[in-house]
């Protein structure tokens, strides 16, 4: 199927569907204000059956398929098959679509939730992980494209809290 992935629709349609995720990975950089590149959208997912329920129903019309998978291999997204796995990785219309159920170095959704913060990007708000948290997650991840990310994100995490000094003692208190 391989569509590059359509950004705004994707995170539009997981928000207008009232899906619970948390952004991680790459847009969960650009969410920071990284400049990078990415073929997906990584998602941590409630896994209450309503929120699995609120997946298939929105993603059901972009056929999703397996990434990876065989053609032909009979596969359907639907409640059952979100229930009996947990990390599932789609092909589909609009693009590739990650959904984890769990993430190293950060658990489940539930866990994830307390270091979310409601972000911006490709002009959709939704939740994504803070970059003290998306450090630890790319740490964690261990990949080598993960530990140059972790370079450019401690480098942002840098300038933000050069940018918060608070102002000198000298002159402000008269």
């Amino acid at each position: 199927m391989s569509t590059e992935t359509d950004f705004p629709l994707v995170l539009r349609t997981l928000v207008e569907a009232r899906i619970d995720f948390i952004a991680v990975g790459a847009i969960a950089a650009i969410a920071q204000g990284i400049i990078c590149t990415t073929d997906d959208v990584d998602v941590v997912y409630a896994r209450s059956p309503e929120n699995m329920q609120r997946i298939v129903a929105a993603l059901a019309p972009f056929d999703p398929y397996l990434r990876g998978a065989p053609p032909g291999l009979p596969f359907r997204l639907d409640e059952r098959a979100l229930s009996h796995g947990l990390n599932f990785t789609f092909e589909t219309s609009i693009g590739n679509v990650d959904l984890l159920g769990e993430i190293s170095g950060g658990g489940s959704f539930e866990q994830l939730l307390p270091f979310a913060e409601t972000k911006t990007a490709f002009g959709v708000q939704f939740l994504s992980v803070g970059l003290d948290k998306l450090i630890l997650l790319k740490r964690a991840a261990g990949r080598a494209k993960d530990f140059e990310m972790v370079a450019r994100l401690e480098a942002a995490r840098q300038e933000k809290i050069a940018g918060q000094k608070p102002a000198s003692a000298e002159g402000s208190a008269r």
